[in-house]
Parts: structure tokens; sequence; C-alpha cells
């Protein structure tokens, strides 16, 4: 029987695609690849941390309704789950798709409807989970987030499925997350972990890190820890090229 593997691809979408770039859908496209299907896979959107938004809902459902190679779902949480079994709905996916968000909002709504314990069986049952943005941050322990307010803040409410932090959209121009997830780090409001600069996802096996991964050339994926001293060190993760 072969061996079961507990995967999370969690990535910063690409918020500004510049013409010719590739775009956001081309990592949820690398994640459901990880489910090795061979065939048609069973894909299932997780729209809480928008609100279970119906343009979100509308925009994918029409977007997935021209691939063949999916079997597209949608679980839904307002007012009411969308489905009599959410466990059955879950367990019988390939791959699990979070979107972005708020991820206090996210959290919250999945606690009071059991999620956490039906997305850690789901992970251990093989399917593969990811997302970007709130849909990154809440597999692991926490990171910044501008849930609360305007200014962003230490969440550690996370699923904690890695026993990481994580940064998004890390990226150096007009972004403050890479300077602030650093100094959230260095003083101890957050563990050690990893941040993604846009287009950049991090594939887990089990706990660990395998790998980054990239669909844009240039980008950069960091391991941050605290230094002891009051500061930080960082390390750049090299990210394959998809």
């Amino acid at each position: 029987m072969p061996e079961i593997r507990r995967q999370i691809f969690a990535y910063s979408g690409v918020l500004k695609p510049r013409p010719g770039d590739r775009d956001s859908m081309a990592l949820t496209d690398y994640a459901i690849g990880l489910a090795g299907t061979g065939g048609r896979s069973r894909l299932c959107y997780l729209p809480t941390a928008v609100g279970d938004s119906k343009e979100a809902v509308a925009y994918y459902t029409a977007a997935m309704a021209d691939r063949p190679d999916i079997e597209f779902s949608v679980l839904t949480l307002f007012t009411q789950p969308n489905v009599p079994d959410v466990r059955g709905q879950l367990l019988k996916q390939d791959v699990i798709w979070v979107e972005g968000g708020s991820v206090v909002n996210l959290m919250a709504v999945w606690r009071a409807h059991g999620l956490p314990q039906i997305l850690r069986e789901c992970w251990q049952a093989g399917v593969v989970l990811t997302g970007s943005s709130a849909g990154s941050l809440c597999w692991h322990l926490g990171g910044p987030t501008d849930s609360f307010s305007d200014s962003l803040a230490p969440f550690t409410d996370g699923l904690g499925l890695v026993p990481f932090s994580n940064g998004v959209h890390d990226d150096l121009d007009d972004q403050p997350r890479r300077s602030v997830y650093r100094e959230m780090v260095a003083d101890g409001r957050l563990a050690a972990g990893y941040a993604t600069e846009d287009g950049v996802g991090l594939h887990y096996l089990g706990t660990a890190l395998h790998e980054a991964v990239s669909i844009l050339p240039g980008k950069q994926a960091w391991r941050v820890d605290a230094d002891g001293a009051g500061g930080y060190a960082e390390q750049v993760v090299v990210p394959r090229l998809a």
C-alpha cells in the first residue's frame, strides 16, 4: 500500500500581474498537479475568507466550467453549510483550495463549524491543501495580518499543521509586510518561519518544507528566525521556476 503524502502548497498570489506574466491561477494549477491523479481532479473551493462572496463563487464556477480536467465544487458556510455532510464533502476531494481575505474571520467561522479537525483529517488522508494569502497563513501558526485594522498585527491562531509562521506578499516595493514580518519574528510575537514574494509557493511534505516554487523569475522565498539578540536572521530559499 503506497505511503500517504501529507501535502500543503501555501502561496502568495500575484497581486499586480504585468502583461505577459502568469497569474495566481498558475499556482493553483501547480497545487492541483501535486495530487497526481493522472486524470480528472476533484477540487473544492472554500471562499470563507471573503464571506462566501457570491461574486467570487460565480467567477470561479464559470472559470472551472471550461476545465475538463477538474471536477469543481464549492463549500460555503454562510448562512449555513451548503452541503449536508461537510466532512464527507472535504474528505472525497483531491485538492482543497482556500481563498484569500480575512484570515481572522476565516478561522473563527471554521472553528464554529468544526473545520480545523476535518481539515487535519483531510491532510492526513492525503488531500492536498492549498491557498493564497489568508489561504496560505491558515495552515501555519500565524503571520502578519490586516484583518483587525489597516495596520498589520500578529495573527497567532492558525491551524498549525506546519510549525512555522508565514509572511505573504513579502515584496520590497510597496508592501510593508516584509519589514513587519521580520520585526514580529525578531521580538517573539511570531514564531520563526517562511515568507514568500508574490508568485512563490511553499511546498510542504508532512511538517517540513520540501521546496519553494515560483511562477515568476527573480522572485524569492525566505527563512526568517530570531537571532537571540533582539534582531532577526534571514536566509534566501531559492525557488524552483515551475
